[in-house]
Formats: structure tokens, C-alpha cells, sequence
């Protein structure tokens, strides 16, 4: 399981084999994020996808394949849809907000897939390194130009980019990776829809005033 993961651009898939396999990652997701890549089986991630393991093995012939694909797939999501200099809105705060609160929403829909990439990351993240620079970092450094021509123009307090980006990545990532322990400390028995609207209320409250940016 050394092989670094790679953005290329995959071949024609038909519509149904597509479906499955998405069906299959998104079982896999919830397996690798229950049991760690150790723990989990090809037997049980089938099961859970409602599929015979010689089926499953047809679209992914290894679990290394399926957990290469389970990493790409949150990764692929987050940068493609989470570049800030992409957001909607005509001013800082409303494209912060934006930022913020679409972070949580891929926490919200993806959880386990969050957790997935947490795992990975507290265990060296050996398997993301290629892929993180080839595709995180061009993004990362685009944003980190955009906040400090912000900070330039005077329209935000001149604060250290990378780490507002660090504190809103550990800040948002937290409903999915930590789920479990804010539930608890909800009362809940998991978090739904409301929480984490009630947590972008707070977020962009907290972070846009504490840049020096009204909140709109």
C-alpha cells in the first residue's frame, strides 16, 4: 500500500458502472472510516455495499484500489469546490462566509470520508503526498495571494493567511472527524441539519470579526 495518489483524468465509464462504483466507494468510506484501513475487510465494505465480494472485486480488484479511491474521491471534492478564490460574493466577508459554510456542508454530507483523510493525515498522509502537492498546493497558494491582496488594500487586519486557513480547516473538519464527542456534548445522538448552521452562525461571526470584516 505505497502507491501515491495521483489526479488523472479516468477513462469513459457508462452511466450504471459509474453509479455502482460510487455506491461501493461511499461503503467503503463508512468501513475504512468505522475500522481503519487495518481493520476493514473487502468481506465487510461488500457487505455493507449490498454486493458479493467477487462482484465488488470486478470494479476494484484490491483494498488498496478502494482505499486509493475513498481518498481521492473527499480530496477531489474538497479542491474542486472549496477554492476560496472561486466563491460567490463581491467582498471578502460574503466569500469567507461562503468558504465556511461550505466547509461544513462537505462535513455535514461526507463525514466518513472526512474521517478517512483525517486517519490518513494522523498516520502520515504517505499516500497523499504526490496528490497534495500537485493539486492542494496550487490552489493553497492562489487563496493565501487573494487574503493578502485583501490585507494589502487595507479591507482586512493584516493577519497571517495560512494559518486563518488552518484554523477554519480544524474548525469545520471537526463535525465530521470528532462527530461522535460533539453529539455527546449536544446531547445528541448525532448532529443534524441545524447544528451546523448554528456552527456557521458561529464560525463567521467569530472569524470574520476577528479579521476585522463585517459579517453580512
Amino acid at each position: 500500500m505505497n502507491q501515491p495518489i495521483t489526479k488523472h483524468k479516468p477513462p469513459r465509464r457508462s452511466a450504471s458502472r459509474k453509479a455502482l462504483e460510487q455506491k461501493i466507494i461511499a461503503a467503503a468510506e463508512i468501513v475504512f472510516a468505522e475500522q481503519g484501513f487495518n481493520g476493514a475487510s473487502l468481506e465487510a465494505i461488500a457487505e455493507k455495499a449490498s454486493l458479493s465480494k467477487q462482484n465488488m472485486l470486478y470494479y476494484f480488484p484490491s483494498k488498496d484500489s478502494l482505499y486509493h479511491h475513498v481518498l481521492k474521491n473527499i480530496l477531489d471534492l474538497w479542491i474542486e469546490k472549496m477554492a476560496l478564490i472561486e466563491q460567490a460574493g463581491d467582498t471578502p466577508a460574503s466569500m469567507l462566509e461562503n468558504y465556511i459554510r461550505g466547509k461544513l456542508e462537505i462535513s455535514r454530507v461526507h463525514p466518513y470520508g472526512s474521517k478517512v483523510f483525517a486517519n490518513e493525515v494522523i498516520s502520515g498522509a504517505s499516500h497523499l503526498q504526490v496528490y497534495l502537492e500537485e493539486n492542494l498546493l496550487p490552489q493553497f497558494t492562489a487563496d493565501i495571494e487573494l487574503v493578502r491582496s485583501w490585507i494589502t488594500q487595507g479591507i482586512m487586519d493584516p493577519i497571517d493567511p495560512e494559518h486563518l486557513f488552518f484554523t477554519i480547516w480544524a474548525s469545520t473538519q471537526t463535525y465530521a472527524d470528532f462527530s461522535a464527542q460533539v453529539s455527546l456534548a449536544l446531547g445528541k445522538s448525532e448532529l443534524e441539519e441545524e447544528d451546523f448552521r448554528r456552527a456557521g452562525d458561529f464560525l463567521t461571526h467569530v472569524l470574520l470579526k476577528g479579521l476585522g470584516l463585517k459579517n453580512i
